[in-house]
């Protein structure tokens, strides 16, 4: 989100080292490709471990993506000491997770000091490299800061 002020000079960094304790990203085989001021990107193959009964990647994966996009989107404006919580979601399906591989982007809508919204949306690319909406999420993330066990 340009133009949006930057608690942390350092936050790129502290962005990825969160991401790489992430045991359900790794899981997923996500990996964090853009990290910018208010917006994340997270990319990951199709894995058919991760579908549903019909071959589509399964709605519970790509809620998990976005909810990391869209928090991670939301800790790139906190100060260096806070962590980020998820604290409400909304997803919406749009079609169904048929691709390739799979893009999450998150992008902070509303920063705020406490409370921060962001929006989300996933992507199915086929082999051709085509990209398809697929879902898209609301999701409101809180900056905690100073509770034990909470911490970037």
């Amino acid at each position: 989100m340009s133009g949006q002020p930057i608690a942390d000079a350092d936050f790129e960094a502290r962005v990825r080292a969160s991401f790489e304790r992430q045991k359900a990203m790794k899981t997923l085989g996500a990996e964090l490709t853009s990290v910018t001021p208010g917006t994340v990107e997270i990319e990951m193959p199709h894995n058919g471990d991760f579908t549903q009964q019909h071959g589509f990647l399964h709605a519970g994966a790509i809620s998990m993506a976005l909810d990391s996009a869209c928090g991670y989107a939301a800790y790139s404006l906190m100060p260096a000491d806070a962590g980020v919580l998820t604290i409400e979601f909304k997803v919406n399906l749009l079609a169904p997770g048929r691709g390739e591989r799979f893009l999450f982007r998150g992008s902070v809508t509303k920063p705020g000091r406490t409370i921060i919204v962001a929006d989300g949306q996933a992507y199915a690319y086929d082999a051709e490299d085509n990209a398809r909406l697929i879902a898209t999420m609301t999701g409101t993330m809180m900056t905690i800061v100073g509770r034990q066990g909470i911490e970037g």
